[in-house]
Parts: C-alpha cells; structure tokens; sequence
C-alpha cells in the first residue's frame, strides 16, 4: 500500500509524544528507576525488533500487510470468499486481530517457553510509554508469522490490518502509558477500551494479577473469558511493577536481550 509506512510511523511518533508529555505532567505513579537508562534500553530493543523484521522480510516473501494483498489477489482466504460490504471486513479485521492478539497474549503466559520471551516485557521496573515498545525480538518475529498465518486464513483488506496496526500501536501505548485518568473517566473508557489502570494491573509482580487483563486495545474479551481484574490488590500506588526476583539490571540492553535464557 502507498504511503503505508510513513502514516504508521507518523501517528506512532505523534501518539508517543503525546503519552509522553502527559504523563510527565499527569504521573500515576512515582518512578523507582531513572527515566533515562531505561528509556534507551527500551529504544534500543524496538530498533533490535525492527531490524528483526526486516531480516524476517527477506526469509519470507510477504508479511502482514503484504500477505494480505497477496490473499487477495489469490482469492484466499474466508473474507475473500464473500460477498459482504468492504467496511464489514475492515470491521470485522480489527475485531478478530484484536481477539487473536489477546489469546496470543495470553498463551504466551501458560506456556513457559513463550513466557520466557516474554517476561522481557514484564521485567520493566517501572510501567510507561516506552514498555509498550519493550518486546524481545524473538518474541516480535513469533507474533509476525502468527499474524501472516491468520492473514492468509482470513483473507482481510490491507486496509484492515492497517488500521489494526495503528489501532494496536496507540492503545499499547495509551494503556502503558504512567496517566492518572479521573477515575470517572476511567470507568467509562475502560467498559470498552484497555486503560492504563487496567493494563497496570497486568504488569503486578503477584502471578494471579499479571495472569489477567491480557487485553491491548479492547477490553471485552478479559470480561468475557473470565481474566478481568479490575483494581491491584495494593493499588495503584502501592504494588510493586515486574518480577518478583529481579532488580535493577532490567535497564541494561544485554541483560533484557539475554534474560530468555537464564535459569
């Protein structure tokens, strides 16, 4: 698609900056590491997951945006195969990819080989813009094949998984993001979005809340399959953000990029 690269980097540069101003001047939380030393760490490791991407560009013919083009042209794939409005499938894109990321999310918690990627996500000692972008590469390239393989399954519009991707980015960002929200306000944008003290509950170092609220963007399907928890049991102030074992060495690149396979 023209210009497909640049709109998603646009807003995802414009939506950072905003989190990032407003919680400088809105913090939920006071933060237990320097902002710095952690900020380009978790840099570090998005410009590692791209770089990733790109090497995995050229093992495989297509990715995401690219497959579904090529399902299209093809005829491949259950959207492809039916006669229903273009907007329905756009819809209908968001709605399941949505979905498919929750339960990625979540198994990458049952399953301990995944929850060893995984848990560089949750080591970070403290929750804001920047751990939304704090993704082991291995576990980045693992979610891309997932995504290509639901693509030619489904057979979406690029348009779709497009708008997925933008949608995707920004609520991470939004519900990572230290906010304090009215808790009014709260309550309302949570009954469909993820907010950040939603997410925030997920980021706990007790098992029991971080194994809930997998949600990214909508927060149904944590209600609907029973993960929903809706405050930490120390609030928000309180609770104690990443692994239980771990300290300061989260903030070091090698350390994140090695912690997959240390006992």
């Amino acid at each position: 698609m023209e210009h497909e690269v640049l709109i998603r980097l646009g807003v995802f540069v414009s939506l950072f900056c905003l989190f990032a101003l407003i919680e400088a001047k809105i913090p939920r939380r006071h933060r237990t590491q320097p902002r710095t030393g952690r900020w380009l760490t978790n840099w570090a490791i998005v410009i590692l997951d791209s770089i990733t991407l790109r090497i995995l560009a050229l093992a495989l013919p297509l990715l995401a945006v690219g497959a579904a083009i090529d399902a299209e042209t093809q005829g491949w794939g259950l959207l492809n195969s039916t006669e229903i409005p273009f907007w329905v499938k756009v819809v209908a894109t968001v709605l399941i990819f949505d979905f498919a990321i929750w339960a990625q999310h979540l198994i990458t918690h049952k399953i301990p080989i995944l929850w060893r990627f995984h848990r560089v996500h949750h080591a970070d000692r403290d929750i804001d813009v920047t751990t939304a972008i704090r993704f082991h590469p291995v576990e980045i390239a693992f979610s891309m094949l997932l995504k290509i393989g639901l693509v030619y399954l489904l057979g979406p519009p690029a348009y779709g998984i497009v708008l997925f991707e933008i949608i995707l980015n920004g609520t991470a960002m939004f519900n990572h993001a230290n906010i304090k929200l009215p808790l009014p306000l709260d309550a309302v944008l949570r009954r469909i979005l993820v907010t950040p003290d939603m997410h925030r509950v997920h980021h706990s170092d007790k098992r029991f809340e971080h194994d809930s609220n997998y949600g990214f963007a909508l927060s149904i399907w944590d209600r609907l399959f029973g993960t929903y928890i809706p405050q930490p049991e120390k609030g928000h102030e309180n609770m104690t953000i990443g692994l239980q074992w771990q300290d300061d060495r989260p903030s070091k690149l090698g350390w994140s990029l090695w912690l997959p396979f240390r006992k």
